[in-house]
């Protein structure tokens, strides 16, 4: 599991966090809300036997007869009872918000059961209520209006309000928003922190898909990775993975023009020496076997090169399968140095060979073998007039690396072409006098080098020429 999954885990473990507090929040709120809101209605059942007392005194007695009783009980557990107009039979002072609980705890008698609607003998609506003692003690308009019950229907439709013309009691906003909240914080914070995660994939995920567009349509110029610069997880890493694509893609395909250009070049040469022996053939006849030589040359340097150009095609594609087996260096250098030597004594140089320890690696002799002649033979060609080559073998870093190092004599390469000189078809301007060849030996070289796990590189020489090292795994 990368970077990204655990971004992912803790964007939706926050998501579902903030949700959960949210919604325990709202829960202890409303349990806070309806701690701080006192009953304003007894119901317990002594309050129940006083009411039902008073029921019957109005019943049997008139008006007259509880107006005796709830004088005789006011002192010590009031009875109201209030006509439509919240006005009381004894005179006394009713809050507006106790009446109003009073009348809308009447429209759930199941709730509250200590409010009784009566009729007195003159028609008047009565309704007859006592309230707790907590709200005695705190006043009546200290304390909060009673829920509001559910719309109560009749024949004329839904009544919400109170013959008086004034609305019966409703919660304030914050309680009828309570019961809402969990769901909205939920819904919320998924909200947000959704937005948050598609924004976080779709930003780089678009940068992505037009850099795929661009080079689609041959724009190789493009850059991912910088435009993800802040960012450090796995579609970081693709986007700068894509850069190296990318570039690696510029360079082969400037590679093939270049390879294209140069294959053209090349041939063009053979091709119209071919066409001027042909030429020549046809107007003096008696000179046919010498053009029959010439064009016998031109078909094997054209052979050469069209071999070349397929193994340094097959190496850079990895389609060439090399046989892997025990090779000594030590007989394959003496073996290209015999060769060598012979090549060289008929040009008026000289090769000396220098071994100090027998190696053996795990390759393909016939690629070895291919590219350090092409590299002892370049060096023969190099080198100046009477001078000598030198070949050393060693072993290097505790005998874990074999050292193959190649001296000439000859004009060297400028630094900055160092590394240019292993391009294919390459060749600097001290070596354009040396027309045998077509600048893949070094090319070739290289890739069989680097095949086998090493390294090769240039260094000019202090007071001229030039050394190619060879680093070759034991």
């Amino acid at each position: 599991m990368g970077r990204l999954f655990w971004k992912v885990f803790a964007f939706t473990l926050l998501a579902q966090l903030i949700a959960t507090l949210g919604i325990v929040g709202a829960i202890w709120l409303m349990h806070a809300a309806e701690d701080k809101s006192p009953p304003q209605i007894d119901d317990s059942p002594p309050a129940n036997l006083m009411l039902e007392a008073a029921s019957s005194t109005l019943q049997y007695g008139g008006v007259p007869a509880l107006q005796k009783l709830l004088q005789s009980i006011d002192k010590h557990h009031p009875l109201y009872v209030i006509d439509d107009d919240d006005h009381d039979m004894l005179g006394r002072e009713v809050a507006p918000n106790l009446a109003a609980s009073a009348r809308a705890a009447s429209k759930v008698p199941s709730v509250h059961q200590a409010v009784r609607q009566l009729i007195a003998q003159d028609g008047r609506r009565l309704l007859l209520f006592a309230p707790t003692p907590v709200a005695m003690e705190h006043g009546f308009d200290d304390v909060p209006p009673a829920p509001t019950p559910l719309p109560q229907h009749d024949a004329h439709g839904p009544q919400d309000h109170g013959h008086n013309g004034q609305p019966h009691d409703h919660p304030p906003p914050e309680m009828r928003f309570l019961p809402f909240l969990p769901l909205v914080t939920a819904v919320v914070g998924s909200l947000i922190f959704t937005i948050l995660i598609a924004w976080y994939f779709s930003k780089p995920i678009r940068h992505m898909r037009s850099a795929f567009a661009a080079v689609a349509n041959g724009d190789l110029d493009v850059a991912v990775g910088a435009r993800m610069e802040p960012r450090d997880d796995e579609l970081a890493d693709l986007g700068r993975d894509f850069d190296a694509m990318v570039e690696r893609l510029r360079l082969l395909l400037d590679g093939q023009r270049r390879l294209l250009h140069d294959v053209s070049h090349e041939l063009r040469s053979p091709l119209t020496r071919l066409q001027f022996a042909i030429g020549l053939a046809r107007q003096q006849p008696e000179k046919v076997n010498d053009t029959l030589d010439r064009i016998e040359r031109e078909s094997v340097r054209m052979e050469k090169l069209v071999g070349e150009l397929l193994t340094l095609s097959k190496l850079e594609a990895g389609a060439f399968k090399p046989t892997i087996e025990d090779v000594g260096i030590d007989e394959l250098v003496t073996e290209i140095g015999r060769d060598a030597e012979f090549e060289a004594q008929a040009s008026d140089r000289k090769l000396e060979l220098i071994i100090t320890g027998e190696a053996v690696i795990r390759g393909d002799a016939e690629l070895l073998h291919r590219a350090l002649e092409n590299v002892v033979r370049n060096a023969v060609k190099q080198t100046a007039v009477a001078t000598t080559v030198r070949m050393e073998v060693s072993l290097i870093e505790q005998g874990t690396r074999v050292r193959i190092a190649v001296h000439d004599q000859g004009p060297g390469v400028p630094e900055g072409e160092l590394d240019t000189i292993f391009k294919p078809f390459y060749r600097c301007e001290e070596s354009e006098k040396n027309i045998d060849g077509h600048g893949l030996g070094l090319a070739i070289a290289r890739r069989v080098i680097f095949a086998h796990g090493g390294a090769i590189r240039a260094i000019n020489r202090q007071g001229g020429g030039l050394t190619m090292e060879i680093l070759l795994p034991l």
